[in-house]
């Protein structure tokens, strides 16, 4: 039986799991586990304290000793992994490595000196993983559930409808966050002063969700991180919640923080049980979830017993054994892109037409262009989110668009898939990629070629809806290998000298990178019109 493993570079620890699992049956809802059930056996789980959030969230950089015990515990886990013989691994690293100004030196030294390669990834990616592990543990597909993930230098919020995710944000709001700004030094105990400025900047970092969660009519609160299965141990909501059998009651909760305040560490360590590092990172902790409670009204949290690890290794098995639902992560992507364009207002129908002219463009084109589906995917992106600069400004929008692209939290795409999302999207008009262009120049040679090669079939997929107007239903395209061109055969209206016009006029790049000439079905005697110059800018 295949062994996996997961590690998960937090900034209060490190943590290791490695289980085997069987080939999964994700055939039906059937598949969903109660959560004292594992589709899996473990075989080692390893935790190193490493606090790497000390040093990062007050000067901003990693301290060489604190890289050196990281290595150090990275190298354990090498050596258990080796002796595990795991046939797959990912490691990520979260907030305190990705603020890093010298994150790239722990990637660096734990790749040549640990044998390990680590992944930064962002909030988002986080959270897509989260709630990933918790829907295949609790049955929340007919429930609206807000997931809060609460680690040392980040929270993440996830509102799930329908098993999808409708709204998520990563705030820079963790324990060991707090602790740093406004805890050390506290004498283990915390004032009446000090609960207020916590409390203070929790409200200031959440008041970015405040209106998605106000609207949210949140039905389950689902807690993950650190701190959450020691928080159901005290105080334990009797028959769980939400589906899940542990859960965290409220009310207990706030009992219990008020407590926690007027022990010292050493008496939350001698009295409770704690460990030394959660005897000071469960009181911000629980104060961040009291606050979200208060928010959706929540009278308990389930505690499902899952997070990042899990879900890492869930993504992890149903690839390695080819039942990941590709076609449904893509639609998740192509929905969230969706949610970022109704943000700005943009013109859904014109971006799905064009998504949909684009998708079956690279599906004729394919022989030509020899890219696969996650390309098509990129592709699809770009081409729904195109003209979502038009909020900010229509002219130069497709530099406007670029940017917001760039920025936006897209759950499923990594970051250089984001920025290659946004270079197809800022060269849909106006001039071609150019490497005197710094957003083209900082990209990788491949990246540049895949952002030319997708731009350049955008490029004609818009102008089949020049006018916003849908006058063409559906689009192919023939190759005529010996021509060297492609013939585009169009439905819809007749009335479409405009939108054809346009396509020849923004052929130039589909002509440059694949050296096809592009003619209508009805033009091809070769007296298509001339293609006018394009502006460039």
């Amino acid at each position: 039986m295949p062994r996996f493993a997961a590690i998960d570079v937090g900034s209060n620890a490190l943590r290791l799991r490695i289980i085997e699992a069987e080939a999964p049956d994700r055939s039906s809802q059937l598949a969903l586990l109660p959560q004292d059930a594992s589709p899996w056996r473990d075989v080692t789980s390893l935790r190193a304290p490493v606090r790497l959030g000390t040093e990062v969230f007050l000067s901003g950089k990693l301290a060489p000793a604190t890289i050196g015990q990281a290595c150090s515990a990275l190298r354990e886990f090498r050596q258990a992994m080796d002796e595990a013989k795991v046939a797959v691994y990912r490691a990520t690293a979260t907030s305190a490595v990705r603020e890093a100004q010298n994150g790239g030196t722990l990637v660096e030294r734990a790749r040549r000196e640990a044998g390990v390669e680590l992944e930064v990834i962002e909030g988002v990616e986080e959270a897509r993983l989260i709630q990933l592990a918790v829907m295949r543990r609790m049955k929340l597909a007919d429930k609206r559930a807000l997931l809060v993930d609460v680690g040392g230098g980040s929270t993440e919020l996830t509102l799930v409808e329908r098993g999808e995710s409708s709204f998520s944000i990563s705030l820079s709001l963790g324990t060991v966050r707090v602790i740093e700004t406004f805890l050390k030094g506290a004498g283990g105990s915390v004032d009446k002063r000090r609960a207020k400025l916590m409390a203070e900047q929790i409200d200031r970092s959440i008041h970015e969700a405040r209106a998605q969660l106000a609207k949210a009519n949140v039905q389950v609160l689902v807690g993950t991180g650190g701190n959450v299965e020691t928080l159901a141990d005290l105080c334990p909501h009797k028959g769980g919640w939400g589906g899940s059998p542990r859960a965290i009651d409220v009310a207990a909760a706030r009992v219990l923080f008020a407590k926690l305040c007027a022990m010292t560490a050493q008496e939350r360590r001698d009295q409770l049980g704690l460990r030394p590092d959660r005897a000071d990172t469960i009181i911000p902790a629980t104060a961040i979830f009291l606050r979200v409670a208060d928010q959706v009204k929540a009278a308990a949290i389930a505690a499902p017993g899952v997070g990042l690890k899990e879900g890492i290794l869930e993504e992890l098995v149903d690839k390695y054994f080819h039942v990941w639902d590709a076609a449904g992560e893509a639609q998740s992507v192509l929905a969230g892109c969706t949610q970022l364009g109704r943000r700005y207002q943009f013109d859904e129908a014109h971006g799905a037409r064009v998504s949909g002219f684009a998708a079956q463009l690279f599906d004729d084109l394919r022989e030509v262009h020899t890219m696969g589906d996650r390309d098509r995917l990129l592709l699809r992106a770009a081409a729904m989110l195109h003209d979502v600069g038009d909020f900010v400004r229509y002219d130069g929008h497709h530099k406007h668009s670029y940017y917001l692209i760039l920025h936006a939290d897209l759950m499923g795409l990594t970051p250089d898939e984001r920025a290659i999302v946004a270079n197809v999207a800022r060269y849909h008009r106006k001039s071609t990629p150019d490497p005197s262009h710094p957003n083209f120049r900082d990209l990788d040679k491949e990246a540049r070629a895949r952002v030319s090669r997708l731009s350049a079939i955008l490029r004609v997929a818009d102008a089949l809806d020049r006018e916003h107007l849908g006058k063409i239903d559906g689009v192919q395209a023939v190759v005529e290998p010996g021509k060297r061109r492609v013939v585009l055969h169009v439905m819809g209206r007749e009335d479409r000298e405009l939108e054809e016009w346009t396509v020849l006029a923004k052929a130039d790049l589909l002509r440059e990178v694949y050296g096809l000439d592009v003619v209508f079905a009805s033009e091809e005697n070769g007296k298509a019109p001339k293609a006018p110059k394009v502006q460039s800018s």
